[in-house]
């Protein structure tokens, strides 16, 4: 092992890829349960874990990150490797933060953000619509979440309905955006608050179940 402990951990995966059968035949859409898997896991240490859990899982979703670029070097038609990751990360963070890097002013989290988009904007002038580059794939309550950001951007108002008023799963659906905005506008994350709940409720959930299974038999 060198110092380098990036470079390890590539060097290990690529000697992976070369030398497991099971890992040989990995595509990028195979990893895809898995990347959601991990990255849930994340989430889960990063909000209920230990300090030992985070680094296991940041570790786990890294291994997924380098599994990606080895697949993708042994491209034949346009391949890429971590250094070409790593590089185009570098060079995407130096140019949206010119407050850190370069001549700009940002004294508060609203002027970084003012630089951010600025940066953002032109690298995507391709884009045709604020919805441009939202993936579908997001979980329902993040997704509600930043598609009401994006309306917000084109002044298009979310649903006002309460819980008490839906007749029909549609209008159901409309009072659960309309919660979502309610969260949104007070700085709530709607999936966080979500999961949160669960875990408790998860908890509930086995304490009943513990207390009518009775005392261990001794």
């Amino acid at each position: 092992m060198s110092e380098d402990a990036l470079r390890d951990a590539a060097a290990t995966m690529h000697a992976v890829r070369e030398r497991c059968a099971w890992t040989q035949r990995i595509g990028h859409r195979d990893l895809v349960p898995y990347l959601l898997e991990e990255s849930a896991e994340v989430v889960d240490a990063v909000e209920a874990g230990t300090r030992d859990d985070l680094r296991e899982e940041l570790g786990d979703l890294l291994w997924q990150v380098l599994f990606h670029a080895e697949i993708a070097a042994g491209d034949p038609v346009d391949p890429f490797d971590i250094d070409d990751v790593a590089r185009g990360l570098t060079e995407k963070m130096v140019r949206r933060h010119p407050h850190v890097f370069a001549d700009a002013v940002a004294s508060t989290p609203e002027e970084v953000l003012v630089h951010w988009n600025a940066a953002k904007a032109a690298e995507k002038r391709s884009r045709t619509s604020v919805l441009d580059g939202v993936s579908d794939h997001m979980p329902s309550l993040a997704l509600a979440q930043k598609l009401l950001a994006k309306a917000d951007q084109v002044d298009v108002a979310a649903p006002a309905h309460r819980l008490s008023d839906p007749t029909s799963e549609a209008e159901f659906g409309d009072a659960l955006l309309a919660l979502v905005q309610l969260g949104r506008t007070r700085g709530w994350d709607a999936e966080r608050a979500l999961r949160e709940r669960l875990r408790a409720l998860r908890a509930e959930v086995r304490a009943a179940e513990a207390s009518r299974a009775g005392p261990a038999p001794k």
